[in-house]
Formats: structure tokens, C-alpha cells, sequence
């Protein structure tokens, strides 16, 4: 059976056992975190079957934040410049991060000390610590939550893409023809909004999991207080000798991967294999940087202007229409 067969029945089946115990048992709530403390991810990939029953409950979750874009667009100025990302007619597509699929897969054959493996990886925000598309978005659209989730407001995102400029996986998507532009000064003020992973923050707020957590059949994916999974990392890598990614990356984030394969390996196979998306390599602390941390603190009150303005000025023209 190919590798694309095998993930497409097993994708099926997951998904309808999945669903099956989810609708049949009591539903996993998230582990208490002390108050101010951030929640982390681990995610087992040595284990990960490639099934996708995570991606589609993605979706299928978080369906209702989905972009409904309006039609025909405005013409950009310039138009040369400002370029049209349109995905609302593409919206099956879920092997690459759109603003309609904030998760998908990435599979990579490699060989490590004479061993061959077959790795999935769930690719989506890694939700850093010290997120540089929060600290550096100009109209604070970006906001980390004191649970460490880092989120995008819709209503108050212009499109602008820096949050995507600066991320160093380049995670944030963009959709033309929704968000508070189109109410402004649609030819001149950005080109939409831009989507990501939330980490289903609603259904944290209720005490739920996250919609791919709790789907997966192999429960390769945990959620709990950052000092918790930390050690829970840990300890799966050093039950089958594995290697960590994501708790020193850009400072540090709040997802950890464990692989029996070193990262740079990893990496290395994607560039080969052409895979698309974000890369598996060392990243520094961008918000280390000098430029970058002055200006974070330039824009922190001129944000929050210009995010309470654009949110006014936006209500104030929905009450003219």
C-alpha cells in the first residue's frame, strides 16, 4: 500500500473511531494550570500514524472562524505591490497551512544509524513565549493570552502580514476581502486578515482540549502547565534516546516536538523531499534582537490606540450602513 492510500484509510478510520469515542466517553478536560501559568503542547511524533483525524477535527471545530470574504474585491493601491490572497475557493485544501486549515501534515522519509523511519509531523503555531508577531504588530491584532496562547483578533486585523513578516516559520495566512479594511480605506489599508492556529482558546476557557488533541487515537499530543510538559518531553525522549524541538526555538514557544530523528535531519529531508511549510530548523530569539525588542516598545501603546480606534471607527461605520 502507498504511503498516500495507507494515510488516506487510515485518516478514515481514525477519524471514524475517533468520533465514535469522543461521542461514546466523558471528554478529557485540560490539566489545571496554575494561575498566570502558560500551557504548553507536547507532541510525540516517533508515534504519529499520519492518520489526520486532527486536521479534519480542526476544521470541522473551528469552521465558524473560518473567513467569509466579500466579493468582488476592491483594487489595492498599488496594485503592483498589493497582491490578492484568495483561498475561499481552495478551502478543501489541507496539505499546507490557508486560513481554512490551520493544521496539516508533513511526512518525511529518513534514515538515522541504519534505521529507516516514516515521520508525521502535525505542523502548526508554535505559540511562543515571546511572540514576535504580538510584540511587533502595529495594531496589536496579535495578542498573547496569559495562558500562552498567542491569538489574532479579526475584527481588528488590517491584513497588514507583518505577524507572517516576523514569524520565523512564516505560520500566519492571509484571506483578501474580510476584516475591518474593507470598512476603512479598502484601497490603501492593508488586504484582509490574517489566520492561524488558536489552539481552540474557547474550548480552553470551558475546560475542554483542543479539538486535535482530543481526536487523536493514538494520543500522541498532551496539553498542560509549560513546566509540566516540559518534563513529560523529556521523558519521552529519553525513553527511546529522542531528540526536542521547540523548547529553546525563538527563546522558547509553548510546543514541544520529541522525535527519534535529530531536528537538522528532519529538516534537512523536507528541503529534499520538497515539503511544504515551516522548516524544522535552529531558530535564535528574534525578540533578542536590539531593533526588534525597541521596537515592540515603541508600538506597545501605539497599538492599543490604534487596535481601540480601528474597533470604534469600525462600529461607527456599521451603525451608518
Amino acid at each position: 500500500m502507498s504511503n498516500i492510500s495507507r494515510r488516506s484509510f487510515l485518516k478514515k478510520a481514525a477519524a471514524s473511531a475517533g468520533g465514535l469515542a469522543l461521542a461514546a466517553s466523558a471528554p478529557r478536560a485540560v490539566a489545571a494550570s496554575p494561575k498566570g501559568a502558560e500551557l504548553a503542547t507536547v507532541l510525540d511524533i516517533g508515534r504519529c500514524i499520519g492518520c489526520g483525524a486532527c486536521v479534519d477535527a480542526c476544521r470541522t471545530i473551528n469552521n465558524f472562524k473560518f473567513p467569509r470574504p466579500e466579493k468582488p474585491f476592491p483594487a489595492m493601491s498599488p496594485q503592483d505591490r498589493v497582491k490578492v490572497e484568495d483561498w475561499s475557493e481552495k478551502q478543501n485544501v489541507d496539505s499546507r497551512l490557508t486560513p481554512y486549515n490551520w493544521l496539516f501534515l508533513q511526512t518525511v522519509d529518513v534514515s538515522y544509524k541504519g534505521k529507516d523511519y516514516l515521520i508525521h509531523i502535525p505542523r502548526r503555531c508554535m505559540h511562543c513565549q515571546n511572540p514576535p508577531c504580538a510584540n511587533l504588530c502595529p495594531f496589536g491584532a496579535a495578542r498573547k493570552l496569559e495562558n500562552g496562547i498567542t491569538v489574532i483578533h479579526p475584527d481588528i486585523c488590517f491584513g497588514g502580514a507583518k505577524c507572517k513578516a516576523v514569524c520565523p516559520w512564516k505560520i500566519p495566512q492571509r484571506q483578501t476581502g474580510v476584516g475591518l479594511y474593507l470598512k476603512m480605506m479598502p484601497r490603501f489599508a492593508g488586504n484582509g486578515v490574517l489566520f492561524k492556529c488558536d489552539r481552540c482558546f474557547d474550548r480552553i476557557d470551558k475546560g475542554k482540549l483542543p479539538a486535535c488533541i482530543e481526536i487523536c487515537p493514538e494520543q500522541i499530543q498532551h496539553i498542560g502547565p509549560r513546566e509540566a510538559m516540559l518534563e513529560k518531553a523529556r521523558a519521552i525522549a529519553k525513553d527511546y534516546d529522542g531528540f526536542i524541538y521547540g523548547d529553546t526555538e525563538n527563546g522558547g514557544t509553548n510546543t514541544f516536538y520529541v522525535s527519534p530523528v535529530p531536528f537538522e535531519v528532519l529538516d534537512r529531508a523536507l528541503k529534499e523531499q520538497a515539503q511544504p511549510g515551516p522548516h524544522l530548523a535552529s531558530v535564535k530569539n528574534s525578540m533578542a534582537i536590539s531593533e526588534n525588542l525597541g521596537k515592540a516598545l515603541l508600538l506597545a501603546p501605539l497599538a492599543g490606540a490604534l487596535a481601540a480606534g480601528a474597533s470604534i471607527a469600525g462600529k461607527l461605520k456599521n451603525s451608518r450602513d
